[in-house]
């Protein structure tokens, strides 16, 4: 069993996010706790990460690695160590200011007719649902899934979003609050016109 921990840190309103065998001991002789430096302290391009597990998993994981990639650079394992080893206060910074963004998009998203929007404890995604607005057609586009209207949505309007399908919300899309309140601010205005003409269209 693999348990992805990378968004651990990244949390929201007090929700605390428990390892899986700390709520399932029974699981740690078949469990593989996995996490990077990426989400926590923003080194999504340094291509670091690691694991822990049981020691012969463990084993059996480098043999593989070493046998078909290469080794992380020096540079990024010394940023690494500085990163989980040094002050935290960073990370307190960086989801302080992932919260202030989520608060905007989530009044953003409230204010468009038809979508609706759980609020989420974690990471900086949020997925509204989108399901009232496809069925429409755009000129030659068909918005028939929300694949469909995230290609809509890039091409006529300027703005990236992902289809849901990928991710087991076939009704939603999803966006990332992880910018800067400069490029979200239009953004936002940009996906409200788009999932107004989108309503319209059906």
């Amino acid at each position: 069993m693999i348990s992805d921990d990378v968004y651990e840190r990244l949390t929201y309103d007090g929700f605390v996010q428990h390892h899986l065998v700390a709520v399932l001991p029974e699981l740690r002789p078949q469990a593989v706790v996995v996490s990077s430096c990426s989400k926590t302290y923003a080194m999504t391009g340094w291509r670091l990460g690691y694991a822990a597990g049981p020691a012969h998993v463990i084993a059996a994981m480098a043999t593989l690695q070493g046998q078909s990639t290469s080794n992380p650079s020096s540079i990024s394992q010394a940023a690494a160590v500085e990163a989980l080893a040094g002050p935290q206060d960073c990370v307190d910074e960086m989801v302080f200011e992932f919260g202030r963004r989520r608060a905007y998009v989530l009044e953003r998203l409230s204010a468009i007719a038809n979508v609706t929007v759980a609020v989420p404890r974690g990471a900086f995604y949020v997925l509204p649902n989108v399901a009232s607005v496809l069925g429409g057609k755009m000129g030659s586009s068909t918005l028939g899934s929300t694949a469909d209207l995230a290609r809509f949505l890039l091409a006529d309007h300027g703005i990236a979003v992902v289809g849901g399908e990928d991710f087991g919300a076939p009704d939603c899309i999803r966006i990332s609050y992880a910018t800067s309140m400069a490029l979200l601010e239009p953004g936002m205005d940009r996906l409200a016109r788009g999932v107004r003409l989108a309503t319209g269209a059906r």
